[in-house]
């Protein structure tokens, strides 16, 4: 295992450095197929899953993003635990959300908000109450 920071060769001998490239979060469900519904509601489209009928994993995308959903047991929802709650930058995010106040399935919506540390968002969750919050990487300032 090299040090932390030192740098491996490639193939043709020149120097890399380890980057990571991505993240696709686990979100848990206590019924994935519901969340592959509400989800496609919010624009993301089903990409893989482990079972055609009944599935307890599945994967969904929507643009660059990729999000992986997987079935936990009712026992584990029986006691009150913090759900984790997901960031998302977009483009647009006045457009995104109209988009997802037209969608029937998306109830559990708050309002746009300008924050006092300078994002303008929104916050969703999903069924099984991950929070899902929206906005822009960088605030467009007039």
């Amino acid at each position: 295992m090299l040090p932390l920071g030192e740098r491996r060769r490639s193939h043709d001998g020149a120097s890399m450095r380890p980057k990571l490239e991505s993240v696709h979060p686990v979100v848990m469900s206590r019924d994935v197929p519901r969340s592959i519904r509400f989800y496609e509601a919010l624009g993301f489209a089903l990409v893989g899953q482990d079972a055609e009928d009944n599935p307890k994993y599945a994967r969904i995308q929507r643009d660059d993003v990729e999000l992986h959903l997987q079935w936990h047991d009712a026992k584990e929802w029986a006691y009150p635990n913090d759900r984790p709650t997901y960031r998302f930058v977009v483009r647009d995010v006045d457009g995104l959300y109209e988009q997802f106040r037209k969608q029937p399935d998306v109830s559990d919506m708050t309002d746009m908000t300008d924050t006092p540390w300078g994002t303008r968002e929104f916050h969703v969750r999903d069924p099984d109450l991950n929070g899902l919050q929206f906005f822009p990487l960088y605030r467009v300032v007039p």
